[in-house]
């Protein structure tokens, strides 16, 4: 009796051995299951969509215009050159090319908007092209002025080279906008191209007075030529003056 007792407690002894530091069929899907949520938390964090904040924003003052799209500033007390991100302005000052229809409009918007201001630079993908100047969208007084160039139908949407950019969704509708309502760039059939502006297309001439000799630096300037109230579609009518948007500038 003694003998069985004791192989029976050793039995009973290797069952508890044998099942110590294993865990059950349960117990292994549910760390399977933990394992692989910890990876999904881990992916979507990966995709959220970026946005802009104050941490994004670097401070910077413009020194002075170069064109449309291109600016001088001081940056981290060195003076730096800006492109500006996704967007492109009629040349001006191309050594090959001749001055193309709006392009010294859209360096009258860049000067009278920015020049000497106080600016935030929001940076977005590559900071730098292989020129050496500084790839941003520029804010200033709370706006994004890539944006309204856009608007003002004095640029295109371009250069769109490491998608997806955080404000590629409204540029591109700001740009729908300016194209569905023929301002500026877009008022001239076949000028805006997949590469660029259309320098040999042929500009009617009362379209070139539109675009070379009317164009108002505010709302002074109009009423001093007796022209206001401006109405959209009008020759110097601009967004920029139209404060509550209702498509009449200067009222």
């Amino acid at each position: 009796m003694k003998i069985k007792s004791l192989l029976l407690s050793l039995f009973v002894f290797t069952l508890v051995l044998s099942g110590c530091g294993t865990a059950s069929p349960l117990e292994q899907d549910h760390t399977v299951n933990k394992k692989e949520l910890t990876e999904e938390i881990i992916d979507n964090s990966q995709t959220e969509p970026k946005t802009t904040s104050a941490e994004n924003l670097e401070a910077a003052k413009v020194l002075r215009v170069v064109d449309g799209d291109t600016v001088k500033v001081i940056y981290k007390g060195n003076e730096e050159t800006v492109r500006l991100l996704l967007v492109d302005t009629p040349e001006t000052k191309h050594p090959d090319l001749p001055i193309q229809p709006f392009g010294p409009e859209a360096s009258s918007f860049a000067e009278e908007t920015l020049t000497g201001k106080e600016i935030q630079l929001e940076f977005d993908g590559p900071e730098r092209d292989k020129y050496d100047r500084l790839l941003s969208y520029i804010w200033v007084d709370g706006k994004n002025f890539n944006q309204l160039l856009i608007e003002e139908g004095l640029a295109r949407y371009a250069y769109v080279y490491d998608p997806p950019y955080i404000h590629q969704d409204e540029m591109k509708a700001a740009e729908d906008s300016a194209k569905s309502n023929g301002r500026g760039i877009w008022s001239i059939q076949g000028y805006v191209t997949e590469d660029g502006f259309n320098h040999d297309i042929e500009v009617k001439e009362e379209n070139k007075t539109d675009q070379e000799d009317i164009y108002y630096n505010n709302c002074t300037e109009a009423r001093e030529a007796g022209v206001t109230p401006l109405y959209d579609g009008d020759p110097g009518y601009r967004t920029q003056m139209d404060g509550d948007d209702d498509g009449i500038a200067c009222e």
